[in-house]
């Protein structure tokens, strides 16, 4: 494991002299394609420089406590690197686990009233309030892309993309239907309603681009040689 986390801290350092060089951000497609890789391993990275660090005050505080003098300090700070240990070894197993390529990525959401009427509405409206909240504590942005709303504040349907850093890796489990059991507002009876709402969360697919070579094009014209006819 060790050995692998070595390579990545080295090419992490790489990379960070690459993508400072001038010559380099001028060129902007290699600039950005390095940009997406020093993304991918820089948290691995700077857990591994943490962990390493730790390791080192360890290795100096236990060196400490053959001097007298230093002897309680050292004891101390030893102690306290070793309590820190565990949990950022923990933390560099999680991080070294394979990721969704498209965890990273912008998603789609789109929610759809189910089963349940009016109160399916308002429980798709809830859920959009919950997703929007939550996206606003994640400093993540929200653009409403359709919409359907019915008469009380609930919705039909509502599309919507959010736009932030690990967006998809954390909203995509949310797909699926959605079941909810309440005395609605609608209801003036007091029965329990049970109410459902489907969720799709797609990530935004990036632009691509495609170069056609002219002489792969190939242009045929048709005429017709007579009149034409009208077919009853």
């Amino acid at each position: 494991m060790f050995q692998k986390l070595d390579d990545v801290e080295k090419r992490y350092d790489e990379l960070n002299k690459k993508i400072s060089d001038p010559e380099i951000i001028a060129k902007q497609s290699e600039w950005q394609k390095l940009m997406k890789e020093h993304a991918l391993i820089s948290d691995v990275a700077e857990k591994y420089k943490e962990y390493k660090k730790i390791k080192a005050d360890m290795q100096e505080a236990k060196a400490m406590l053959e001097d007298k003098e230093l002897k309680e300090l050292a004891e101390l700070e030893y102690q306290e690197a070793k309590e820190k240990l565990p949990k950022i070894e923990e933390e560099l197993k999680i991080l070294l686990i394979p990721k969704d390529p498209d965890d990273d990525k912008n998603i789609i959401c789109e929610i759809r009233a189910g089963a349940g009427g009016e109160e399916a509405a308002l429980f798709a409206g809830t859920l959009f309030r919950m997703y929007s909240m939550y996206a606003e504590n994640r400093h993540w942005k929200i653009d409403v892309l359709n919409e359907n709303e019915t008469g009380l504040g609930g919705y039909k349907e509502i599309t919507f993309m959010v736009t932030g850093k690990g967006a998809y890796s954390r909203l995509k489990f949310e797909s699926g239907v959605h079941r909810v059991q309440r005395v609605p507002d609608t209801e003036s009876s007091g029965r329990i309603h049970t109410s459902t709402a489907t969720v799709a969360v797609l990530p935004v697919v990036e632009d691509v681009e495609i170069e056609i070579n002219p002489s792969d094009v190939r242009m045929e014209v048709f005429r017709a040689s007579g009149a034409g006819r009208t077919a009853c």
